[in-house]
């Protein structure tokens, strides 16, 4: 029997029962459809993401301090205060250093301004260094020693009106402490800094007067500032590794942060190609796992596709008697019967395709993110949906074969 033949049949048998049919098909495309719809978002999630912390930052890396085996993270990752004014120092004089940019967090309980009260947790203090590779929507960064903030275009809008340049907004943190900063900067959303930004309200402080976190350097003795994090920027890109190298030995040999940090913790300078590996992993890893639930319904599809095909074994029977009378051989009569769940499983998939793209797009579009697709994934579901009807259509195939032509005919 020619393939032709045995595709015109399989056809024919699929119209007769098309209700059974089409709810075999559609167990085959919700389960594709999930998993398209989820690797398209986790796609698409990864890359704003990783445009948010990429884009065009600098030649950049992050030192902090945690727990062992615990990878530096974007500023404001839970750390220790470690780094003094002295390491900040003297990490500037390293070569090819061409900032060092500390970043501490003052604790905040309200911003107030134009009568207005927004309860808020914390501004991150800073060097006017730290705004060199950011671009500001109007003003321009603040000077140490003095009482000025910075902040971006969502903590502007949290007002009505909005904060603009040369307003004043009160910093309170605590029943009897207020603190009146002129706002000399609004940056804006999505600009380059520091490891990406990422479009959450900020406002930002000089760590002169604000940052008061202080211990005693345990190579002057003197009392200095100390940080949780340090930024530090190499002269160009072909310098990142031997800066980074550079800093985590003078962590390691020479910095007051050796003395400062608890026994149990250890330094991490973290560059920028790092961070961004470490998010594509966390991402790709939640996609995986999201998807693999899919596949569940992939599953019950291909028992969907088992189930009908034994059924229409049984009902054809005799049928399959005749065709073997006639002259049909074995291999005919199995090639007939994976062909119609080849069918089955061709069709789930190229429909489970097209409304996974459909349910990509309507996710992509609720949270806001660009839609990124992932072509490998569209081949495989194909693929898939020609296996699933393969593997779910051979056992009933098999039984088929093996159909006694004296016995089939017999049947009514």
């Amino acid at each position: 029997m020619e393939l032709r033949e045995s595709v015109q049949l399989s056809l024919r048998a699929i119209r007769e029962h098309g209700l059974r049919s089409a709810l075999t098909v559609v167990g085959i495309t919700i389960g594709i459809a999930a998993v398209i719809t989820f690797v398209t978002l986790g796609a698409s999630l990864q890359a704003e993401v990783v445009g948010e912390v990429a884009g065009d930052a600098p030649p950049e890396m992050q030192a902090t301090v945690g727990p062992e085996g615990q990878e530096g993270g974007p500023p404001g990752a839970s750390t220790v205060p470690a780094f003094t004014e002295r390491d900040v120092e003297e990490i500037r004089s390293l070569p090819n250093v061409g900032r060092a940019i500390p970043q501490g967090t003052v604790q905040i309980a309200t911003l107030q301004h134009g009568g207005r009260s927004i309860a808020w947790e914390s501004a991150t203090a800073t060097s006017p260094g730290f705004f060199a590779d950011r671009q500001f929507a109007s003003g321009g960064r603040f000077e140490q020693g003095t009482d000025e903030v910075v902040i971006n275009e969502q903590a502007a809008s949290l007002f009505d009106p909005e904060l603009e340049v040369n307003d004043t907004l009160v910093l309170q943190s605590g029943a009897n402490s207020t603190r009146e900063a002129t706002v000399v900067g609004i940056l804006e959303d999505g600009g380059g800094g520091p490891f990406g930004d990422i479009s959450i309200p900020q406002v930002y402080v000089p760590t002169d007067p604000f940052y008061q976190t202080t211990v005693e350097s345990p190579a002057t003795g003197e009392r200095q500032r100390v940080y949780p994090t340090l930024t530090v920027v190499a002269s160009d890109y072909e310098s990142v590794p031997s800066v980074q190298s550079d800093v985590q030995a003078y962590l390691r040999d020479d910095s007051d942060a050796r003395s400062l940090k608890p026994d149990e913790y250890e330094f991490s300078v973290q560059t920028n190609e790092e961070l961004v590996e470490q998010i594509r992993e966390v991402i790709g890893t939640f996609t995986g796992f999201v998807a693999g639930i899919a596949v569940i319904s992939l599953i019950v599809g291909a028992v969907g596709i088992a189930n009908i095909m034994l059924v229409s074994v049984t009902e054809r029977t005799r049928e399959i008697g005749i065709m073997k009378a006639v002259g049909a051989r074995r291999r005919d009569v199995l090639q007939l019967f994976l062909v119609e769940s080849v069918v089955l499983g061709l069709a789930g998939a190229v429909l489970g395709t097209a409304v996974g793209l459909a349910g990509g797009y309507v996710a992509t579009d609720y949270l806001d993110l660009s839609l990124t697709f992932a072509p490998e994934w569209f081949a495989a579901a194909v693929v898939v949906g020609v296996g699933v009807g393969v593997l779910a259509g051979l056992y009933p195939a098999w039984n088929a074969a093996r159909v006694d032509p004296i016995e089939a005919l017999r049947r009514e």
